[in-house]
C-alpha cells in the first residue's frame, strides 16, 4: 500500500506464471512486499490492459485505489487477456520504450514492473514509481528512456491530450 500524503493506493499483479521465474518482474514486486498477489481483481483498482480502448491519464488517481498488472507472456497476452471486456475498469498506458533486457527500446513491449511504474508516474506516484524500479539492475534505464513524456502525460488533463503527445514523441509509430 503506498501512502502518499494521505492517499492510500495499493499495488496487486494477477500472475499467470508463463515467464521464466528468474526474470518475472511482478514475482519480485511481491517478494519485497511492494505489490500483492491476487487470485481476482480488485473492483477498485485500475487493470493495466495493453488491450483497453481507455489511455491511462492522471485523472484516474481519483476514481481508482490501486493499480493491478495483470503479469504474462507477451506470446499469450492476447489470448489470456483476450478483449478489453475481460475485466473492469481497464487502462492501456501511452505509448512508452521498454527498458527491460529482453524487449530493450521496444514500444509497449514493457515488463510488468515497467507497466506499473508507468502508471504509478501519470497517476502522481512519482517517488514510488522509481522505488518499484530500483529492484531491478536495469530498472533506471527504463525512467533513462521515458523520463520527459512521462512527466507530459502525468500532466495531460484528457485522452485527447495523451493521444497528441504520444504523435509527437512516436510521429512514426502513430501517423
Amino acid at each position: 500500500m503506498i501512502d502518499s500524503g494521505g492517499v492510500q493506493f495499493g499495488l496487486a499483479v494477477l500472475m499467470y506464471r508463463q515467464d521464466d521465474p528468474n526474470k518475472c518482474t511482478a514475482s519480485r514486486l511481491v517478494k519485497f512486499h511492494m505489490a500483492n498477489e491476487v487470485r481476482r481483481i480488485p473492483a477498485s483498482f485500475v487493470v493495466l490492459n495493453p488491450y483497453s480502448d481507455k489511455l491511462l491519464t492522471c485523472h484516474d488517481a481519483k476514481i481508482f485505489k490501486g493499480i493491478c498488472g495483470i503479469d504474462c507472456s507477451w506470446k499469450h497476452a492476447s489470448k489470456v487477456i483476450q478483449t478489453p471486456k475481460k475485466y473492469s475498469n481497464n487502462r492501456k498506458l501511452p505509448a512508452l520504450l521498454a527498458g527491460n533486457p529482453t524487449n530493450y527500446a521496444k514500444l509497449g513491449m514493457l515488463s510488468t514492473v515497467e507497466a506499473i511504474s508507468g502508471a504509478l508516474y501519470i497517476l502522481g506516484f512519482k517517488i514510488k514509481s522509481n522505488e518499484i524500479l530500483n529492484k531491478f539492475r536495469w530498472g533506471h534505464t527504463f525512467m533513462d528512456l521515458n523520463s520527459e513524456i512521462l512527466e507530459d502525460y502525468s500532466k495531460a488533463l484528457d485522452e485527447d491530450e495523451v493521444k497528441s503527445i504520444e504523435k509527437e514523441y512516436f510521429p512514426n509509430y502513430f501517423n
